[in-house]
């Protein structure tokens, strides 16, 4: 999967904390009997908690995060909960990285941490993940998006607390393209926008892009939901591989480009390109490259094999969770649920405009006035596929990647697409048994 990875750096030393299915954030009291009145004692817990650099970076503007966002959080947790003197420790540790480095060493590794969803079933794997049960699981379900619960559930039960989406959709300049022409992408690759001008920009040689269109010509990757093995892959069916031969005509038009690290920003500086495909983490460059001109939106339809059928996107979320050898399972599960509840959302959001995933905070005022936010939550509802979370999903990225390079240098064409749409569902096959 592309996600923008952070430089990752691991404490010498700390606390493994995890969490046991169904814990709740009470924590255990005793009384001192006198005249009558009971006293309850203040429990002295200590806390590492992993997340990104940014997280724990100074947020200039805004005083009340002059040591990051994750220490305000963990701080305010802290305050908002007498029965518990909390000592934290903090490391860093993109989401990104997080399957490396927590599973290298489980005694040492965080209390609590931050990871991107599709790592679940490697952390579970690995006894790095701890399920969460009761009526925290429950709280997950009733406050995200069908989508964001499933990026979160893995063999029936639930991993994590989801606190943004992760997925991608489309940039264009508005000066170039209409509301109604990015609505498909036939529209406009037809569209004339002048010499030297590139129509539309997409990353074809990279798996976690490439399956979109073969999603649009109505395959399916391991079942409808991703989540059936035995239901293979079926990109090698006539669909796939009308798909393979539309991305061979998309590649071999002079109004297309394959996107390398992030070239097409600067094109859209210059005037030079109509679209491009991309995730949240490109807005701010494109804002400052397009300025009124900026446009963001789901990903459009196209017509493969005589039937339009919507691009779809991987979509999955990022997560906090415990490692389950907790000593304080109540005190880490708490604060799990905390660094993912709506009140951090926002703060994310306000501080470092991390889109928020909550159902409330999806419909917030300042969230719908925030066009990528817009635009990202529309792609998770109605324009993406949640991304398999299956052991067998790791059989599927270098034979995509494979088959987009070939498209992207000529090896493929529509005598031999059949033949290689199949190698490449063979390839994705290979480890069902």
């Amino acid at each position: 999967m592309k996600a923008k990875k952070i430089l990752s750096v691991m404490l010498a030393s700390v606390m493994a904390v995890g969490m046991m299915a169904g814990c709740g954030s009470s924590s255990k009291s005793s009384e001192e009997k006198s005249g009558g009145a009971a006293k309850a004692e203040k429990k002295d817990v200590t806390l590492t908690v992993w997340g990104p650099q940014e997280d724990q970076a100074e947020i200039k503007g805004m005083d009340q995060y002059k040591d990051g966002i994750l220490k305000y959080m963990c701080d305010k947790f802290n305050d908002e909960h007498p029965e518990w003197n909390i000592t934290f420790q903090y490391g860093v540790c993109a989401e990104g990285d997080a399957k490396d480095t927590v599973t290298k060493d489980l005694d040492n590794a965080a209390d609590v941490y931050m990871y991107a969803n599709d790592q679940i079933p490697t952390l579970v794997g690995a006894g790095a993940l701890a399920q969460i049960g009761g009526k925290n699981a429950e709280e997950i379900k009733n406050n995200n998006s069908e989508t964001a619960v499933s990026s979160v559930t893995y063999n029936d039960g639930v991993y994590g607390v989801p606190f943004t989406g992760n997925t991608w959709f489309m940039y264009y300049d508005k000066s170039k393209y209409t509301e109604d022409d990015v609505k498909s992408l036939d529209t406009m690759m037809a569209k004339d926008l002048g010499k030297g001008v590139t129509n539309f920009a997409f990353p074809l040689d990279n798996s976690w892009y490439i399956e979109s269109f073969y999603y649009a010509a109505g395959c399916t990757l391991f079942g409808e939901n991703g989540d059936d093995a035995t239901a293979k892959c079926d990109f090698d069916s006539e669909a796939g591989i009308d798909a393979t031969k539309y991305m061979v005509k998309l590649a071999n038009s002079n109004k297309f480009s394959n996107e390398k690290d992030g070239s097409s920003i600067a094109k859209f500086k210059d005037g030079k390109l109509g679209a491009y495909c991309s995730g949240s983490w490109d807005a701010g460059a494109i804002k400052e490259a397009l300025g009124k001109n900026f446009g963001v939106t789901k990903l459009p339809t196209v017509n493969i094999g005589g039937k339009e059928g919507q691009m779809r996107s991987f979509a999955g979320t990022k997560c906090i969770g415990v490692n389950p050898n907790c000593k304080n399972q109540d005190v880490a599960v708490a604060l799990a649920m905390y660094l993912g509840s709506s009140e951090c959302q926002k703060i994310r959001f306000e501080a470092r405009g991390i889109i928020p995933c909550n159902n409330d905070l999806v419909e917030d005022a300042e969230v719908q006035k925030d066009a990528v936010a817009v635009a990202q939550n529309d792609e998770i509802a109605n324009a993406a596929k949640v991304q398999p979370m299956l052991d067998e999903m790791a059989s599927y990225w270098d034979p995509a990647a494979t088959m987009g390079g070939e498209i992207v240098q000529g090896d493929v064409n529509d005598k031999n697409a059949a033949d290689k749409t199949k190698a490449m569902t063979e390839g994705i096959n290979s480890s069902i048994k």
